[in-house]
């Protein structure tokens, strides 16, 4: 089986990429690291645990993805936990992403935080590990390109389009299967090409607009005893058929970055591993669901800060084959891939903690009052009583 990486095409070395989102200000305020501290506490008892404890272990799924990554080669059962968490880790955050972004619209106030809070992020985080990766891999003509996401930042790109894009699916009338026939249509198209990442975003798009259709209730459904129970035999089971898929299934499907000829699959395959991935990434996220605890635990602050940890820890990612981290070849045993697994979930924790959030909170959430017109004071309709009913009058019988 040739062994394809989720990298774009200009990159050399490192990590398959995946990816996190940052909640809408609109659902799910985050609190600003210049915030006052009785603010910013009145903002974190207003957060639902939940979320932020699905995106703190989704984080960490990915980071200790990305470290497996060296690793694969040499250990089928890293190569089968890793088609395990790359079936479902990116669904779940874009599912997240959808829901919290179910309130979007063209407002003002919230396409400036679309803009400051995904627009300049990614611009920021593009020409960053552009220039690192020039730096790294001594390739001072690799060009800096917006048009061609790299590594991460891929990500925020499609975010940031899907978002622009939520108030269309509100008034679509089978959102969720329309969003699959485009991403099965995007399977059959080589011809897409590499720019703007298209192929992911269009693959990943069914996945962004069932957030945006799913309520509350429905994350109620998944977290039922039943299903928690249920959870545990689904992910086994999920594990033993990844073991025996490694060396019969082509990888890069999972990473949703090609059309089905480029992976060397006819054209209708494209349409059928659609279907059956979106399937799949359902009942393994769903299980996901079911296991995040609902209370407010040590990490659950963390989940505040995953954005932060996302982007930072990629340069970690990058720096590891580079640097010759994964020379040593006690590494590629058992102990040494629970080693580098912990080492992964410790380093993306702390990159997802308040100190790294302030530092770099100058690209990733800046306030840039100066590029932006001042927005009039909004009007509050005014209160209006309602109108005193006169008791009916009653004429008095005539005898």
């Amino acid at each position: 089986m040739t062994q394809i990486t989720d990298q774009p095409a200009r990159s050399v070395s490192g990590a398959a990429t995946a990816g996190t989102a940052k909640d809408s200000a609109e659902s799910v305020a985050e609190p600003s690291a210049g915030a006052a501290p009785g603010e910013a506490a009145r903002t974190a008892r207003s957060r639902d645990a939940f979320f932020d404890n699905a995106k703190y272990l989704a984080i960490v799924l990915v980071a200790v993805a990305h470290a497996w990554e060296p690793l694969r080669s040499d250990s089928r059962a890293v190569s089968a936990l890793y088609i395990v968490v790359y079936a479902f880790h990116m669904p779940a955050f874009i599912i997240i992403s959808g829901y919290f972004s179910r309130s979007f619209d063209f407002r003002p106030d919230r396409v400036r935080r679309l803009i400051t809070g995904i627009a300049v992020p990614y611009i920021v985080f593009e020409v960053a590990y552009s220039l690192f990766h020039r730096w790294t891999d001594n390739d001072p003509d690799m060009p800096v390109s917006l048009l061609d996401p790299w590594y991460l930042t891929w990500f925020l790109l499609a975010l940031f389009v899907w978002r622009m894009s939520a108030p269309l699916w509100r008034v679509v009338r089978w959102p969720v299967p329309t969003a699959l026939l485009i991403a099965a249509l995007a399977t059959t198209s080589p011809e897409i090409g590499d720019d703007l990442d298209l192929q992911r975003l269009l693959q990943f798009l069914p996945f962004f607009v069932l957030g945006l259709r799913l309520r509350p209730e429905h994350f109620q459904l998944v977290r039922r005893r039943a299903v928690r129970i249920a959870a545990v035999p689904v992910f086994a089971g999920t594990v033993v058929f990844a073991y025996w898929a490694v060396t019969r299934m082509n990888m890069a499907w999972f990473f949703h970055r090609a059309s089905a000829q480029e992976l060397g699959a006819p054209w209708w395959a494209g349409v059928l591993m659609t279907f059956a991935l979106f399937g799949c990434a359902l009942v393994l996220t769903a299980c996901f669901f079911a296991l995040v605890p609902g209370r407010r635990l040590w990490f659950t602050a963390l989940g505040a800060g995953t954005l932060c940890g996302y982007l930072l820890h990629g340069f970690l990612a990058q720096s590891a084959g580079t640097w010759g981290w994964y020379d040593h070849g006690w590494l590629y045993g058992p102990a040494g891939a629970v080693f580098v697994s912990l080492v992964a979930a410790v380093a993306v924790t702390l990159l997802c903690t308040k100190p790294f959030q302030r530092i770099f909170r100058f690209a990733l959430e800046p306030e840039m009052a100066w590029a932006f017109k001042k927005e009039p004071p909004r009007r509050e309709p005014p209160n209006r009583e309602p109108l005193k009913q006169e008791p009916e009058k009653r004429e008095p019988a005539k005898s």
